[in-house]
């Protein structure tokens, strides 16, 4: 399965409590999708979100995160690590 960062922007004052809604919201549904988010990280100063997945493709990711409710500005597939 591939690895894919996704980032979302304009979600300034983000909490700790709306980040984790929001990660449950798509762990609900990942499996649909053939999805698996491992993580999500936020700066509310900047409104920026971030989470890692594993998937098909970044197709996938998206529609998992449109149908929770908080569609991602971008998708990126990870294709190499150190």
């Amino acid at each position: 399965m591939a690895k894919f960062i996704d980032v979302h922007r304009g979600m300034e004052g983000i909490t700790a409590d709306q980040l984790m809604e929001a990660h449950r919201a798509d762990l609900a549904i990942e499996a649909d999708e053939s999805v698996h988010f491992r993580h999500a990280w936020a700066d509310p100063e900047t409104g920026t979100v971030y989470c890692l997945s594993e998937a098909p493709s970044a197709e996938a990711v998206q529609r998992v995160h449109e149908r929770a409710g908080h569609r991602a500005d971008e998708v990126h597939q990870v294709t190499l690590e150190a």
